[in-house]
This record gives structure tokens, sequence and C-alpha cells, in this order.
């Protein structure tokens, strides 16, 4: 199993007040996550999708509750052992944080430097250590000519794809993104979330994604998790998961999704956060 969750919580520390005193973002969550599994997170804004994905990163210790990762639970091991475990994962946040003078190509190899050594991640600064590969990377992602683009010259939604092409030259068994498709048009949207699932099938890695767009979501992922204020409120093939469903999940949310369409297979894309 990639991911095990049994009655998780997370809270978030609040100043001032004791752990077990703060605001809890997530609620006794049970989620078992198979590896070569896809499925998308949904839900309305502040449900909970990224603090879940950051527990599921290692990056949030959880309150109370079970907590696996590859059948290991990180906040039980040496400091060393969970940064390895963590090498093992990659978490692709919404806004990637790429910085602004930095070429692309430098930016996108930067997914390897958990596995440099400290001289080997210096050197990589001043001499990009495997720009075919980064150009690869970028060309899945309709990013081919941006290689030596400077960050702070990338459009979003180019930023965005650009922390996404990092995965690509992960070693991640796991990855995780938060909103990737947020900043794109509806072609590009589709194009990359082809990307992203593509590459998780090719490693048989498990593919956890947050949506805002429900209907991307109910068109590409086999299994559509629902949170609404921390809580798993439905977890179910995207067959089983209901118009009603969907409108429950959101009900009184200011901000409600895109409205659900026909759904449709996947479609493979043509080859042309790590953190």
């Amino acid at each position: 199993m990639s991911f095990l969750l049994e009655q998780l919580t997370v809270r978030h520390l609040a100043p001032g007040r004791a752990a077990a005193q703060a605001p809890a973002a997530l609620h006794a969550l049970d989620l078992a996550i198979a590896p070569g599994e896809q499925l998308a997170l949904i839900g309305p804004s502040g449900a909970g999708k990224t603090t879940l994905l950051a527990t599921l990163a290692c990056a949030h210790r959880p309150a109370g509750g079970r907590f696996e990762v590859f059948g290991q639970d990180p906040w039980a091991l040496s400091q060393g052992a969970r940064h390895r475990l963590r090498a093992r994962l990659f978490l692709a946040p919404q806004t990637p944080p790429l910085p602004p003078r930095q070429r692309v190509v430098t930016a996108v190899l930067a997914a390897r430097l958990p596995h440099m050594s400290l001289w080997q991640a210096f050197a990589s600064l001043l001499h990009p250590a495997d720009p075919d590969a980064a150009h690869a990377a970028l060309v899945r992602f309709g990013l081919g000519d941006k290689l030596y683009a400077r960050v702070d010259r990338l459009s979003g939604g180019e930023r965005q794809r650009c922390g996404l092409a990092r995965l690509l030259l992960s070693s991640a068994e796991a990855l995780l993104a938060d909103e990737p498709i947020s900043a794109l048009d509806p072609a590009l949207a589709q194009h990359t979330l082809a990307a992203l699932q593509a590459e998780a099938r090719s490693r048989n890695a498990a593919l956890v994604c947050s949506l805002h767009q429900v209907d991307m979501a109910r068109a590409h992922f086999p299994r559509l998790v629902g949170l609404r204020a921390g809580r798993i409120v439905f977890d179910a093939p995207r067959e089983a998961v209901t118009d009603a469903m969907i409108a429950a999940l959101y009900e009184n949310d200011s901000v409600q999704p895109l409205p659900a369409q026909p759904h449709e297979s996947p479609d493979r894309i043509a080859v042309g956060a790590c953190f």
C-alpha cells in the first residue's frame, strides 16, 4: 500500500494554543491508496485538500490516528530515514517555488537534488548536468522552447507546467499534485493531466491530484474522494458519484464547481517538489 490512513487527524498549530487545542484541519480520515492507483480530491475551498496532500508528503505530522507510507510510519523513523522516505514522494504545489532569476533548465533539474551530494548540487547550479533530460521533460508539457528562459519570464501557466516537468525527472513512487491545471486553458489542462497520468502508469506510481474542475476529475480519474470541512464525504468510483452527491458536496459554497460533463476516457499524451 502506498498510503494508509486510519482515523487520521491533523491540526494546524495556532499561536498561544497547545497542540491538542489547535483547530483540526483533517478529522478522522480513513483512506487507502494502492501503488498505481489514480484518484482525484475534490471539494470546496478550505475543505482540506492541500492539507491532505501535504500530510501524504510527510510535511504535516498527524495529531492522531494511523499513517503509513509504503508500509512505514514516517514519524516513527529517524530524521535521516524520513528524509529518504520523502525522496520516494513528489509533491507538486499549486504555485511551484521556483527562484525567479533561475533558468528553467536548472529549476527542472532540481528534481534530482535529493539524490545529489552537496558538491554535485552546487556544481549543477553553474553547469546543468543533464540539459537533454530537462528538455525532454519540458517537451512533454509543451515547454520545449523554454529550456534556457528565466523563470520570471514565464507566465503563470508556464511556471505551473515547469514545476510539473520536475516530476518527470524524479524517481518518486507516489505523485501528489495540488491543483495542477488551475492556471491552464482547457486544451492545456487535458494535455497536462494526460501527461501526469501516463507518467504515473509508466512507473506504477500512485497519483493523487486535487482539482476544482469537477468535470475534469470525473472524466479523467477512476476514483473520486470528496472532502468537505476536513472530512471525507464520499470515496467512490467515478461511475458511482452522482450529480446529487456533487451538489451536496458543494452545497452553500460561494464558489461552485464547473458543471459535470459526460465521463470520457483520458486521452494519452502524444510525446512531441519537489520539495
